[in-house]
């Protein structure tokens, strides 16, 4: 089974997140890009994702929002640094309403090896405060269900 690995190195301002999947690059990518995919996978089992808007495009924004059982609400946004494509991945800032103004640079690649799809996801933050502050936020646990629930679509996707 694969797994997921994070690594955030003391005193350096980025975590990196790498997993492979058993699918291929194109279906994987469309997973991170198609929102009525994203919304399936991301985020915790017990959250529910919608979709403010999504433009994956250079200069595009994006905005979702996950709700708890309790109904509270937690809002994510980011714009896209050139536009999101298979060969050249993903870049876009992060942004959690919650903390505003502690913005993350993301960039999501895919490599095909075999059919399996390695993602590799690398986080720049502003500081190491920052970084550590998401890594206080338990976003570990929230990557790693993602990453599950992100197998099963994938498996899903090509049982069709």
């Amino acid at each position: 089974m694969a797994k997921t690995e994070i690594t955030a190195e003391p005193g350096i301002p980025q975590i990196i997140i790498t997993r492979e999947f058993e699918a291929p690059r194109d279906l994987v990518f469309r997973a991170y890009t198609d929102p009525e995919l994203i919304v399936r996978w991301l985020g915790p089992r017990d959250l529910t994702t919608r979709f403010e808007y999504h433009e994956p495009r250079d200069g595009g924004r994006w905005r979702y929002v996950s709700t708890d059982p309790a109904g509270n609400e937690h809002g994510f946004r980011g714009v896209f640094h050139g536009t999101p494509s298979v060969d050249g991945g993903i870049v876009q800032t992060f942004e959690y309403e919650g903390v505003p103004g502690h913005v993350a640079l993301e960039t999501v690649t895919f490599e095909e090896t075999g059919g399996r799809t390695l993602v590799r996801s690398v986080s720049g933050f502003q500081s190491v405060e920052d970084r550590d502050g998401m890594v206080a936020s338990g976003a570990e646990y929230g990557v790693r269900e993602s990453d599950e629930r992100l197998t099963a679509l994938l498996a899903e996707l090509q049982s069709r």
